[in-house]
């Protein structure tokens, strides 16, 4: 079937009439590429005009391999009996030569009209297409048809007379012929449209192509082993048929598209340039091929079928052109990629920077790959420590047992003993990871035998972070900072302080007060930039534990990466950042941020062989706070049970998770056993105070909860004492409100009055609401109802304002166990519902309509005549019986009926007083 081809075979038949009636002509059938049909048109011509015996056909057609033969293409005309030299002649001899073959041929042409069909005649010898030019120039004068194919636009072989003929170019097919083809065949819509992109307009790929769509050969990538039509003629033009202009413009075209740069013009006319025959040529060719090998089937079909050695060269070309055009490193990178190793410097130069781009999008996986890629490269010992580490940094929260043996390689390269212990806390802080503390601690007394005193300081110092993860050797620890802080060099001091504090703080040695008192002014001096996440972790903590939240978060932030870029958990005081950052956040109730911010790297290294049990229970705390205590369980389980032989405090985190788990539970025995082992843990640790896990108050409600509520009282009031030492208002709020739990009537309700009044200005919202829910309870068991519904709505607003966040994010979330408890201290207080439209007041009803209408306060002040205090007063009232958090939802709420809590008679139900 030949589509779109009318007009050349009419030009043929004109030629042809005219041939017949004494009046030779030629016609030219040019195409730009090979498989334009040339050769399918060129026979249909012959068959059309010698039907019958109208004409008879000379036919030839040439081929490369005779292209250095003289009179190869001549010799396929001639019968046996004439012969021809196998040499060149001499100019009057080969015009000798010609005029006798156009003799003979006239002669033959006086009996019949003669049509000679010339196939290919680009890879004709340069003898045979001289011959062919001198007969289209005297043709007019025999009854002789001349039909050449020729893969050429503008013809450029021979030229011939216009007088005597015409050419004819061969254009692509059109998406309507081509759809023809692929709809006759019985192909849907989609491999129609294959057809038209990867054929390119060319008939003997989109044959190709229809064949193989029918048949079902490119129902895998092309790239796997597997044959087609299709990819078997794109290699048989490349390998056979393509001049090496066109050659290498598919090529390097075919290489340009694996990185998206077929379009580039600047780059594609540099690429050309590397063809230094034709420079001219190539260009013409790169037009030509672009859209094509733009195609991933056209692309990989060339790659497939060209030599090794070709693409390599084109590839590393390309980047290079990239590269010195300041291309993005990605993109540079990218073609690197596609090399088997980076053979130069400036490869591994442009992956590094590749990598560093990669990571500060958050794109790891990217940036390991660049990494890995440079290593293979040439790199002196210490640059191919570095690449080293920095790759273990990115493996480590995907596979602990990769990034841990990179590790050690780096240790190795490296011949700086500063290098070295850099390289070392590197290594001990993924072992610590891994919870390999013993090897950790290893790793740095190894790297602290060598060096200068304050190199042996610093690794001292940060061993005794490490040590912080095993009971024993932290005391230890402990005990060489107190040794050391005399002399300790200007730049260390800062964290030996830190960790010592750390230490008194959790033996019940210091106060907060005097904790901050040590930190803050250490905060302005110079630290070893070794230490300096180290020391802002240590800080952190201390600030954290004090209730200086924001001051806490703020050192976080200036040391975590921002998202997406994750965080280096080779580094010992990252990780402590991270878990500050965390449980500031947890403690804030900002519960949603916690989930955030650390649900998807506890995701993550879950069964990678990296353990992070304290940030995975603040995940767990978080997703039970928000209402998930399916989740919390299910991520808890994430770091699997304390293991025995890991004396870390970060376990003890776990374990207190648990124990609040199996109270939300209802399951006090558990939760008793949890809580209990959570204080083994801790007082193994010489940690006493509750500033972290105050167990002593979960283990007493417990307790109450199984009767034995002396047992209670005595750890109440213990938690109590170190409370008091500590001095925050969480902690002794916290703790009051177990004593109260334990000792019921009015002196708990003494206690729970005290820890509200404590718990107010502090930034303890969690505690808070607890404590009121409790007092609210306490008040209405001692029969003053009035006090009772002022705590329990006091508990509600607060628990709102944690909820707001997600309130105005339209999600799911928030402070939903503080929610559920207010409510259900209403319910158990006998609270009743009804429609909040009716427990506004009038007033507040007109602020509240005013404000959803988009009325500022002040507006509000002035159309209604009222004090701006108390236009805020109704709105608050408006907000709590309405139950929403913010003035957007106003319009809504008005709108529906919404059930509200308000206090009925009946009595509260003392029991729910220290409920988890």
């Amino acid at each position: 079937m030949l589509l779109e081809r009318d007009g050349a075979l009419g030009a043929v038949s004109a030629a042809a009439a005219a041939a017949r009636a004494g009046s030779g002509r030629w016609v030219l059938l040019s195409a730009p590429v090979a498989g334009s049909g040339r050769t399918a048109l060129l026979e249909e011509a012959v068959r059309r005009q010698t039907d019958g015996g109208a004409m008879q056909v000379k036919r030839a057609r040439g081929v490369p391999e005779e292209a250095d033969f003289p009179f190869g293409l001549i010799r396929q005309f001639l019968s046996d009996d004439e012969v021809l030299p196998f040499t060149g002649l001499s100019g009057p001899d080969e015009q000798r030569l010609c005029h006798m073959l156009v003799t003979r041929l006239g002669q033959s042409a006086a009996e019949q009209p003669v049509l000679v069909a010339v196939d290919d005649l680009h890879h004709a010898d340069e003898v045979s297409r001289r011959w062919i030019g001198y007969l289209a120039r005297r043709i007019a004068d025999l009854p002789v048809l001349l039909v050449i194919t020729e893969c050429a636009t503008p013809p450029a072989v021979v030229p011939f007379p216009p007088s005597s003929g015409t050419s004819v170019v061969l254009h692509p097919l059109s998406e309507s012929a081509v759809g023809l083809m692929a709809r006759e065949a019985g192909l849907d819509h989609k491999d129609t449209a294959t057809c038209v992109e990867a054929g390119g307009g060319n008939a003997a790929l989109v044959r190709a192509l229809v064949s193989d769509l029918a048949e079902g050969r490119l129902s895998r990538p092309l790239s796997a082993p597997s044959h087609s039509r299709y990819r078997d003629t794109i290699a048989e033009w490349l390998r056979r048929k393509a001049d090496p202009c066109s050659r290498h413009a598919c090529l390097a075209l075919a290489v340009a598209a694996e990185g998206g740069f077929h379009t580039d013009p600047m780059l594609l006319r540099r690429l050309s340039g590397l063809c230094a025959s034709d420079r001219s040529s190539c260009e013409r060719s790169v037009r030509r091929l672009g859209r094509l090998l733009s195609h991933p089937l056209a692309r990989e079909a060339v790659l497939a079928a060209a030599e090794p050695g070709e693409i390599t060269a084109l590839r590393t070309r390309v980047a290079e052109l990239l590269d010195e055009s300041g291309a993005p490193a990605a993109a540079v990178a990218a073609g690197l990629l596609r090399l088997d190793r980076p053979g130069e410097t400036w490869m591994v130069r442009a992956l590094d920077e590749a990598a560093q781009d990669a990571i500060r999008t958050g794109h790891v996986a990217e940036s390991a790959e660049y990494l890995r890629h440079a290593l293979s490269g040439p790199l002196d010992p210490e640059r191919r420590a570095d690449l080293t580490v920095r790759l273990a940094s990115l493996e480590l929260p995907h596979n602990a047992t990769a990034a841990i043996r990179r590790l050690r390689s780096g240790l190795e390269l490296h011949s700086d003993l500063r290098e070295r212990a850099t390289t070392a806390t590197a290594l001990s802080a993924a072992l610590v990871a891994r919870r390999d503390t013993g090897s950790a601690l290893r790793v740095l007394h190894q790297a602290g035998r060598a060096g200068d005193a304050e190199l042996v300081q610093m690794v001292q110092t940060l061993g005794a972070l490490i040590s912080s993860h095993d009971n024993d050797a932290w005391r230890t620890a402990i005990a060489g900072l107190r040794a050391l802080a005399p002399t300790a060099a200007p730049a260390i001091e800062p964290l030996v302080c830190g960790l010592i504090t750390e230490y008194e703080a959790g033996a019940g040695l210091c106060s907060a007060a005097e904790a901050v008192a040590r930190v803050r002014p250490r905060l302005a001096l110079p630290v070893d930039p070794q230490l300096r996440t180290a020391w802002l972790g240590s800080a952190a903590t201390l600030l954290q534990w004090a209730d200086r939240l924001e001051e806490a978060v703020e050192l976080t932030g200036s040391c975590l990466p921002a998202t997406p870029v994750p965080p280096d958990l080779t580094n010992a005081g990252t990780q402590c950042l991270l878990s500050v950052r965390a449980e500031a956040a947890l403690w804030a109730g900002a519960f949603d941020r916690v989930i955030a911010e650390n649900g998807p790297l506890v995701e993550a290294t879950a069964g990678q062989g990296v353990r992070l049990p304290h940030l995975t229970a603040m995940v767990a705390i978080a997703r039970y706070e928000t209402g998930g205590r399916r989740e919390a369980w299910r991520t808890v389980n994430l770091v699997g049970p304390p293991p025995g032989h890991d004396s870390s405090w970060e376990w003890n985190e776990v374990r207190y998770v648990r124990a609040l788990l199996h109270a939300a539970d209802h399951d006090w025995r558990a939760a008793l056993d949890d809580y209990l082992a959570c204080g083994a843990g801790q007082r193994a640790h010489d940690f006493v105070s509750p500033v972290a896990t105050p167990w002593r108050s979960g283990a007493a409600i417990a307790l109450v909860r199984l009767g034995q509520r002396e047992a209670a009282r005595e750890l109440a009031e213990e938690e109590v004492r170190h409370a008091r030492t500590w001095g925050t208002a969480r902690t002794v709020g916290r703790a009051l409100r177990a004593v109260a739990a334990a000792v019921g009537g009015k002196m708990a309700l003494c206690s729970l009055t005290e820890g509200a009044e404590l718990l107010r200005p502090s930034p303890a919202p969690v505690e808070l609401v607890e404590t009121l829910v409790d007092l609210g309870a306490a008040h209405l068991e001692a029969g003053n109802r009035r006090k009772g519904r002022e705590a329990l709505r006091e508990a509600h607003a607060v628990a709102l304002r944690l909820s707001a966040p997600a309130a105005e994010n339209g999600e799911p979330g928030g402070a939903t166990r503080l929610l559920a408890m207010v409510d259900d201290a209403l319910r158990a207080a006998g609270a009743r519902k009804r429609n909040s439209g009716h427990t506004l007041t009038p007033a507040e009803r007109r602020v509240a309509e005013l404000a959803a209408g988009g009325r500022t306060n002040i507006q509000i002040s002035a159309a209604l005549c009222l004090t701006r205090r108390t236009v805020e007063t109704h709105l608050t009232n408006a907000y709590r019986k309405l139950r929403i958090a913010r003035r957007a939802q106003l319009a809504s709420a008005m709108g529906r009926e919404e059930p509200t809590a308000d206090l009925g008679t009946g009595a509260g139900d003392p029991g729910s007083r220290g409920g988890a």
